[in-house]
Order: structure tokens, then sequence, then C-alpha cells
């Protein structure tokens, strides 16, 4: 096998030929571009209305610019993911998701369906609008190198097992911002639940195919870390696959603000200081 792909790459027009044919393939460790070439979308999305598709590996992470009214779908491939999340405005870099505003404000420390994700500007960067997996954590953030060296052996970015503020890091500096950026993050698919004596416990994931919508209501800079939880019991690094696909959605959008009026107070209070600041911008 080796001598027939030494033989073929062995010239500069060789090596084009084989890189050429690989055009078309799709891994288990990249971005499909244009986006609208995923082989699998989801079940009635206009395929042409993607704008992200893109597996992402365990110990891997990835980061996109998103327009408001887009729907990300994140789906946990083979029930060992960890996808560690982190938005900045894009268009305001400076306003973000602010995780203790967001178990603060909606009364609930528990993320699910109907969920606001909130900056530190009282605004709501993202609504949940469909979860079947019900295992995510606002309250642990994500891994540190110290942490991973002491459990793994290693925590850096790229070895066998890297910290998730390593990750997002790195997917920060690669839209102009810097360490100072990486705030605590929110974790979807590894639940963790709150004991009586305030102790903090993992209750795992929810297995494999489970998936978790999140609908932008401003454009946002999306950063994702696939990496062990902080909580995971496993004293290997086991992180598996998670598959994010994101397209336009603003009919979901305007149905979900049309719903507002029905919300709980912080609610309706938050999607009107988004609305102002859209509106503002945007008129």
């Amino acid at each position: 096998m080796s001598t027939t792909v030494e033989a073929s790459t062995g010239t500069t027009a060789g090596a084009r030929d084989h890189a050429r044919s690989q055009a078309r393939a799709i891994t288990d460790s990249m971005p499909v571009v244009p986006a609208s070439n995923w082989p699998t979308p989801p079940a009635g999305v206009d395929p042409a209305t993607l704008t992200w598709a893109e597996t992402v590996p365990g110990g891997r992470y990835t980061a996109k610019v998103l327009a408001r009214g887009t729907r990300i779908r994140l789906h946990d491939v083979a029930g060992a993911a960890c996808a560690h999340l982190l938005l900045w405005r894009a268009d305001a870099p400076w306003e973000r998701l602010n995780v203790a505003d967001t178990v603060k404000v909606p009364w609930q420390a528990y993320v699910g369906t109907g969920h606001p994700l909130l900056s530190d500007q009282g605004r709501v960067l993202a609504t949940v609008v469909a979860d079947d997996s019900t295992r995510h954590d606002a309250l642990c953030g994500t891994t540190t190198l110290a942490a991973n060296t002491a459990k793994y052996g290693d925590g850096h970015v790229h070895s066998a097992s890297p910290a998730g503020r390593e990750l997002l890091t790195l997917a920060a500096a690669k839209h102009g911002l810097t360490p100072t950026d990486v705030a605590p993050s929110l974790s979807f698919f590894h639940g963790v639940r709150v004991a009586d004596d305030g102790s903090l416990n993992s209750i795992g994931t929810a297995g494999a195919g489970k998936s978790v919508d999140l609908l932008l209501h401003l454009p946002c800079i999306v950063a994702i870390a696939n990496t062990a939880h902080p909580l995971d019991p496993s004293p290997t690094f086991d992180t598996t696959s998670i598959e994010v696909l994101a397209w336009q959605a603003k009919n979901d959008l305007d149905a979900l603000l049309a719903g507002v009026a029905d919300a709980d107070p912080e609610y309706q209070r938050a999607v009107a200081n988004s609305e102002d600041v859209w509106a503002a911008a945007r008129l």
C-alpha cells in the first residue's frame, strides 16, 4: 500500500493528481465547504441553507462567524462527546457569553429547551430550541492545562489529551481575540448535578445520537472545543466526535420572537435588549 502511494506522489504531477483525487472526500475530522455539500442534511432543511457543516473529533476545536437567525445543531455521534461552547458578538466582540448570568437570570442551573444563553450585557445571544440529551453543564467550565496534565499526563493543544481552555484560546485567537476574552464556557453532552451538600457530581452523557439545537439572536463568533469534561470519571481521555451543522433559519427566529409574550419576564427583557441593539445597529 505504501509503495503505491509513494509511486503516485513521487513527482510533482503525481502529487498534484493524488491531492486532487481527494477533493470530494469527507472524513471524520474536517469541515465540508460549501456546507451545502454535506451528505446528510437535517430532515426538512434545504441543503442550500446550510452555512456550517463539520465533524470535530475528540481533542479538537472549531470556530465560525454566524449570522442572526442561524440555527446550530450539535450532534453527539458516539455518545462520549463534550462540546464546550463560547459565544462573542461578531459585531461587538467585547460582549460575550456570560455563564453566570445564563444560570442566574432564568433562575435555572440546568440548561434545556427554552434556556437563553445570555451575554454579559443582559442580551440573549442564543436560545436552546431543541434538546434530546438534557445532559449539559453551566457550572464547571472547561478543563485546564494543569488539571489535564495531572489527570492524563498532558494538556497541551497538540497532546493526546488537550485541555479545553487551551483549545478555546486558539479558537479565539483566530478571530483576533486574546486569552482575556476566553471566559468560562458552557458544556453540552456531559451532565452535572448539584448534591444536597453543594458538591458537583457527573451524571455523564445520554448516549450516542443525541442533539441540541441553538438559535442565534445576534451575529456571533461561535467557538467549540470538543474535549473531556472536568468531572469526567474516566481516567483515560475518551472523548469522541461531534457533528456541527448550522443553517439559515430566520422563520424559526421569527416564530420564537412571536411567542415571547408568553415567556417568563426575565426572558422577555433579555430578548427586548437583544432586539433593541439589533434595531439600533441595523435600521
